[in-house]
């Protein structure tokens, strides 16, 4: 049981490197295309797509990273993202560092 939580706690650290977060991505879509579509913004470093292990299927959202913060910023220039029919959703992830959570806490 304590390996499994720290394994999810690596997870949520290593997403907060990541620039984009996209939900509603359709069932069809595979991370392959999702770098293809990001690439028009800028270079796309990673695309992570988890899949659900009883189903098989991916989860329908991911994190994406980009080369800088600028790229990034580029996706938010257009107002709609569609793919395969389906609107996404995106969010920008915040880069907050330990200490600056932890300040926060006190």
């Amino acid at each position: 049981m304590a390996v499994a939580s720290a394994v999810r706690a690596a997870g949520r650290r290593s997403r907060r490197l990541f620039d984009i977060f996209v939900a509603e991505v359709p069932w069809t879509v595979s991370s392959k295309e999702l770098k293809e579509y990001f690439s028009q913004f800028g270079s796309v470093q990673r695309c992570q797509l988890p899949f659900d292990r009883d189903t098989g299927f991916h989860k329908r959202y991911c994190w994406i990273k980009f080369s800088t913060p600028k790229e990034a910023q580029n996706v938010f220039q257009k107002d709609s993202h569609i793919l395969e029919g389906a609107k996404l959703t995106l969010r920008p992830q915040s880069r907050r560092r330990h200490s600056q959570r932890k300040s926060q806490s006190d």
